[in-house]
């Protein structure tokens, strides 16, 4: 493996969990990793209370925008390492062929922008979104990227998503 690794986020509408999950990794990832995040039919606009809680927990917003995955398909896109999809409707659509053959492993988070009920409630569903993407990302940091075969590392990527 290479001393700077590439990572792509997916979901449906790019707009909560996987925009979290890039803001999460960027932030915390800083040298070793560069994340992005895409959706397979794009809101185009990144939900509010996503930005709301990565601007509670101190983490960068300012260019986090809702993109369509074509982007990351093309040829002049970065080369992805890994993909992870954070959503069970982008886990089961066909996806591009993403060049360099990533290793690919599902995160599936409830969707905290289906949420419905008080403030309170909706918050708390972005807050256990972002928790559950903060820990999985934290594992998915601690793993020794330059000893570990890639057998052995899709092993553990795919165990990190059902933590």
């Amino acid at each position: 493996m290479r001393d700077k690794y590439n990572v792509l986020f997916l979901c449906t509408g790019n707009s909560a969990r996987s925009i979290m999950a890039e803001a999460i990794l960027n932030q915390r990832g800083q040298g070793r990793f560069t994340a992005y995040s895409a959706g397979s039919h794009p809101s185009g606009k990144v939900h509010p209370q996503a930005l709301q809680q990565l601007e509670r927990s101190h983490l960068p917003t300012a260019n986090l925008r809702s993109k369509s995955w074509d982007e990351f398909a093309l040829p002049n896109a970065p080369k992805m390492d890994f993909v992870f999809t954070v959503c069970d409707n982008a886990a089961n659509e066909i996806c591009p062929v993403w060049p360099g053959q990533p290793l690919t492993a599902h995160w599936g988070i409830p969707d905290p922008a289906a949420a419905s009920g008080s403030l309170d409630q909706v918050e708390r569903a972005f807050r256990e979104a972002f928790v559950t993407l903060d820990r999985r990302i934290a594992l998915f940091l601690s793993l020794p990227m330059k000893t570990l075969d890639a057998l052995t590392l899709k092993k553990e990527i795919d165990r990190i998503g059902t933590q």
